[in-house]
């Protein structure tokens, strides 16, 4: 068994929902698994935008950790802790997970994009190697100099899960699941607005995910349902334990999710994994996740395409056929977690320089 350890950094919590919180706690589980001992040290939930309180526990949790340590610091973290970075960088090995760009989240202003977007590039400075979740965001880093050498991707890994099991509805309608927190940039408004016209068909939507973290798009997202009258065919779940989601996977037909910006998108390939066709955008790397056969791709914010799409799968059953096949075929081409943990291993033994 490895006798190694790694201090892992993570702003708030690590059982939220979202994507990069599941990667977070999917690699320390998988490296508990391989033996390492991973010790996670939380941050103040008010990163990426810090309290002076929420700093000075962060300086502390860096103080605490004995030199030599290997520590992973979660990207959300990253650029306000620049100058705590610069001070223990000589004594930790430290190395960044970047899941995206902070100036490349949706809906960031510009002035403010380049403020976080000069911050990571000072912090990265300081950070003895860069491990991303998405070739998008490698190439985001070495296009602003950031040497090729001094950075690795670990992209996530995907559930062994039993495949969908296809449509059993009572009235025989089309079951259609998004995951995603609603929030603004993940697109369930355009969602709604392409499928009021499709109410003529048989169909029902559940959106699954944080409805607290953006509370004024979750409000705009209710009174649109109600002004289209589809209170009755979107259902907003909310967040849900890994077992009741994973339950709403192998009840789908189809996965919708038109998102408009994306480094990786794990809600595809966890789709893929379960084997539901895909309805989402070319954006991040969801065209190579899908490829030319598990789904329908449209460009980000296309409206009328995302309802040409849904009125083609919903009234094909041969096209659907035929795309559960390809979803089939590239979800049995995904990375399971193990080896995506096995890879983060090797890049972590590699950086602090510990015998493999």
């Amino acid at each position: 068994m490895s006798a190694h350890a790694l201090e892992f950094i993570v702003p708030g919590d690590i059982e939220s929902a979202t994507g990069g919180y599941v990667y977070d706690r999917s690699i320390a589980a998988g490296l508990r698994a391989l033996g390492w001992r991973v010790r996670v040290h939380a941050l103040d939930a008010s990163f990426p935008s810090p309290t002076r309180d929420a700093l000075a526990q962060a300086q502390r949790v860096l103080a605490e950790l004995p030199d030599g340590a290997c520590v992973l610091l979660d990207g959300l973290a990253l650029g306000p802790m620049a100058q705590l970075i610069e001070r223990h960088a000589r004594r930790l090995n430290v190395v960044a997970l970047m899941h995206m760009p902070r100036a490349a989240e949706f809906g960031t202003p510009p002035s403010v994009a380049e403020q976080l977007h000069q911050q990571e590039l000072q912090a990265l400075q300081f950070v003895g190697h860069v491990i991303v979740t998405s070739r998008i965001t490698q190439r985001a880093l070495t296009a602003d100099g950031v040497d090729p050498a001094r950075v690795s991707i670990v992209e996530p890994g995907v559930c062994t899960t039993p495949r969908a099991r296809g449509p059993r509805s009572a009235d025989g309608s089309i079951q259609l699941l998004c995951v995603a927190t609603v929030q603004e940039g993940k697109g369930h408004g355009l969602l709604v607005d392409a499928l009021a016209p499709l109410v003529h068909l048989p169909w029902h939507l559940h959106c699954v995910g944080s409805l607290s973290r953006s509370p004024t798009t979750v409000q705009g997202l209710t009174e649109q349902l109600r002004r289209r009258r589809l209170l009755d065919r979107v259902t907003l779940v909310g967040e849900l334990p890994h077992a009741a989601l994973g339950e709403l996977y192998l009840a789908a037909d189809l996965f919708v999710l038109p998102t408009l910006r994306e480094s990786f998108c794990m809600a595809v390939a966890e789709s893929l994994a379960h084997g539901l066709p895909v309805i989402s955008t070319r954006t991040g790397a969801i065209s190579e996740l899908v490829g030319a056969t598990a789904g329908l791709l449209i460009e980000p914010g296309d409206r009328d395409a995302l309802r040409v799409a849904l009125e083609r799968t919903l009234t094909d059953g041969a096209l659907r056929s035929s795309l559960r096949a390809g979803a089939l075929a590239a979800g049995a081409r995904l990375t399971p977690w193990p080896q995506a943990c096995e890879r983060m291993a090797r890049v972590l033994e590699h950086v602090c320089a510990w015998p493999c």
